[in-house]
């Protein structure tokens, strides 16, 4: 297990490595998870493995450190992620990453340009989602008060939420999993969406196939964002089916499509 210091505070994040050739892949997992938990299959995929490849836990999640001061927006989990890949030498890095650590993944882009080489986005949030539209998920814990939340919210969602997610949730510190959900679903201005359109690296959005289609695709692909259906799987699509993620990934890493005309 690797650390390195990422507030000024001495919080820690951490992660699993395993080495492997440049340019690094760095895995990011989503809310109230953990990417060793979620992507180590994936990253020893005969597809995907001999890389030298970063399972890292956002700071308030898994192993790394959960400082209840912290604010935990998702610039803040970008800018801390950032600070972990730079003290571990990471630049030019491609980044597989689940819900909302593909949101984080978006904004540590444009935020930290020289760390990110191309993204892959496994069912990532694009839009601000209203509090409380669905049972479980980010917007049922965004929907409560932090008081009421930490009070006992957090058992009711617990119940919801199911024992799979609960399994690694329980690891994050409840105010880095509530301000977490409360800063995924505002989103970010401009959205992450707009965000990812202009961004002008190779960009993979990857999402289950009985979801349908994805809102606003036709704008992403005509950006150059490839948009890749994923078929018998949820939202945990690397869980789900970790054959079909491991070759969409593999294929989403190695293309070298040349963006679309008046990008470079």
């Amino acid at each position: 297990m690797r650390d390195a210091v990422v507030t000024p505070e001495g919080d820690r994040i951490r992660w699993v490595e395993a080495p492997g050739q440049d340019p690094p892949r760095v895995y990011v997992h989503g809310l109230g998870a953990t990417s060793p938990a979620y992507f180590t299959e994936s990253a020893v995929h005969p597809l995907l493995a001999g890389r030298r490849s970063l399972l890292i836990d956002l700071l308030g999640h898994g192993m790394s450190d959960r400082p209840t001061g912290f604010s935990y927006t998702l610039e803040g989990h970008a800018d801390a992620l950032a600070e972990a890949l730079t003290r571990a030498g990471v630049t030019g890095a491609e980044l597989v990453a689940h819900s909302m650590g593909g949101s984080v993944a978006i904004v540590l882009a444009v935020r930290h340009p020289s760390l990110v080489s191309r993204l892959v986005l496994v069912d990532a949030n694009l839009d601000p989602i209203p509090p409380g539209t669905v049972s479980g998920g980010s917007s049922d814990i965004a929907s409560y008060s932090e008081e009421a939340f930490l009070a006992g919210g957090w058992e009711e969602v617990r119940d919801r939420a199911g024992s799979h997610w609960w399994a690694t949730m329980r690891l994050a510190g409840r105010e880095a999993v509530y301000r977490s959900a409360v800063h995924l679903t505002r989103g970010t201005v401009p959205t992450l969406r707009d965000l990812l359109h202009d961004l002008e690296i190779p960009r993979t959005y990857l999402l289950p196939e009985a979801d349908g289609p994805l809102p606003g695709a036709d704008a992403l692909t005509a950006a150059g964002v490839r948009v890749v259906a994923i078929p018998h799987c949820g939202h945990n699509i690397m869980l789900d089916n970790p054959e079909a993620f491991a070759s969409a990934t593999a294929a989403a890493l190695a293309d070298r499509t040349t963006p679309p005309a008046g990008r470079p």
